[in-house]
């Protein structure tokens, strides 16, 4: 990322969410969700609790996307994350900022391991283009 993206992201790394426009997997149309963010080092994450949900499915088919935080746009591709440390290190990252959700990801991380529930959730970096 350049550095001018990177400062441009640290600006607005603090906010709680995002305007994200994804692409339709079938059609191609351009769709906009507002979802939470994280900002990390010089790393952009994006985080869902429900993998079903239709911009998760849609980054996973087109990975190209827009954000909007504030009045900064940014574009890349989604990769999604599978291993288990990086998520590990996303669900620290996710208790730190959205704290007041702690209680039920940690249940939920609990049934979880018990087999009582899945685990549905679903984690991207963003690699933004250069500007």
């Amino acid at each position: 990322m350049t550095s001018k993206s990177l400062e441009r992201l640290r600006q607005v790394g603090d906010r709680q969410t995002l305007r994200l426009t994804h692409y339709g997997r079938k059609t191609g149309h351009p769709y906009e969700v507002t979802i939470w963010y994280l900002v990390n080092d010089d790393r952009l994450y994006l985080i869902s609790s429900n993998a079903a949900r239709n911009w998760v499915r849609n980054v996973k088919v087109r990975p190209a996307v827009s954000l909007r935080v504030g009045d900064e746009v940014f574009n890349g591709n989604v990769r999604a994350i599978t291993d288990t440390q990086e998520r590990e290190k996303v669900n620290g990252l996710v208790e730190r900022k959205y704290w007041f959700v702690i209680p039920m990801l940690r249940l939920g991380r609990f049934l979880a391991s018990m087999g009582i529930i899945s685990d549905n959730s679903a984690a991207f970096e963003v690699i933004l283009a250069d500007d």
